[in-house]
């Protein structure tokens, strides 16, 4: 591999999971038709978990935990994917979508905080500012999609600023643990630990409503199939591998800049598919986040 290529690889895997996350609302929103956020969650950790087991099976991944400390693995699957979804999903169910947006594009200022302060990744000035460039693009599209108009709670902003938080710490600890765990150690652990919670909360949950012969009723849902496994395999095993293995190479912040493309795969996706409108907001907010991208990932 020549050493552009290395260079390049990080920030084309980059721009490939983020375009996977961004398509990812877009599977969500129609497996939300026939199911609860929690049995989506459910079922979309556990395919991701036996698919990986069964590859890892016939040797098609390899992964190796023995004589190694998986404290920061465990760390980091509950800062994400487990803490992260349960905070993006209740707190955007108690606000508007204006103020989800603005909290969640925050994710690339906590990350650089948190790598300043735990990696000594210390960013410059103008970096700082292209980061604020791309967030204030990723603001601009929700505040000015939001036309309901919608309340918010304080338990909804407080939730969803653990999901900052979250996200955050994930890419820390992520970077910390890829220097003695490969991106595939790292993604079947996540996928692991989110398969056993969130099936045992959705089985909880069923227990509780005495519904529990419910458990398989998403699966009769075609739609439903068909987006468990767009987010079990891309959205999970393919978009998480790949953003561990930027972890792996650039800085935290670096990588966590791209997050803000999501935004616009996403509005891609609703113009595209489901016909949504296209705004001129949308567009100025795209070309800032693009521009924000660019620049944060120029300058060191």
């Amino acid at each position: 591999m020549t050493n552009t290529s290395s260079k390049t690889l990080p920030y084309l895997a980059a721009t490939i999971s983020c375009t996977i996350f961004g398509l990812s609302f877009l599977f969500s929103k129609m497996a939300l038709d026939a199911s609860s956020p929690i049995a989506l969650v459910a079922f979309r950790f556990l395919i991701a978990f036996i698919i990986m087991s069964v590859l890892i099976k016939f040797k098609m991944f390899k992964v190796n935990y023995k004589n190694k400390e998986i404290k920061d693995l465990i760390l980091l699957s509950i800062a994400e994917p487990v803490f992260y979804f349960i905070f993006e999903t209740y707190g955007i169910k108690a606000t508007s979508s204006s103020i989800a947006g603005l909290m969640l594009s925050l994710i690339p200022i906590a990350v650089t905080i948190l790598g300043a302060f735990f990696l000594n990744e210390i960013p410059s000035i103008r970096k700082i500012r292209f980061i604020l460039l791309s967030v204030s693009g990723v603001a601009l599209i929700g505040i000015m999609s939001n036309s309901s108009g919608g309340g918010n709670s304080l338990l909804g902003m407080a939730l969803l600023l653990g999901a900052v938080t979250s996200a955050g710490f994930f890419s820390i600890i992520s970077r910390k643990a890829s220097k003695h765990f490969t991106p595939i150690e790292i993604t079947y652990f996540m996928m692991f630990v989110a398969a056993v919670f969130f099936n045992l909360m959705w089985l909880g949950n069923l227990v509780i409503h005495k519904k529990i012969t419910s458990y398989f009723e998403p699966l009769r849902s075609l739609t439903f199939d068909i987006s468990i496994i767009y987010l079990g395999i891309l959205s999970s095993i393919v978009a998480y591998s790949l953003i561990n293995y930027t972890l792996s190479k650039i800085q935290a912040s670096k990588s966590s800049v791209f997050s803000n493309l999501s935004t616009i795969v996403s509005i891609a996706a609703g113009v595209i598919f489901l016909r949504e409108s296209f705004h001129i907001y949308e567009l100025v907010g795209s070309v800032l986040i693009l521009i924000g991208l660019w620049g944060a990932n120029k300058y060191n």
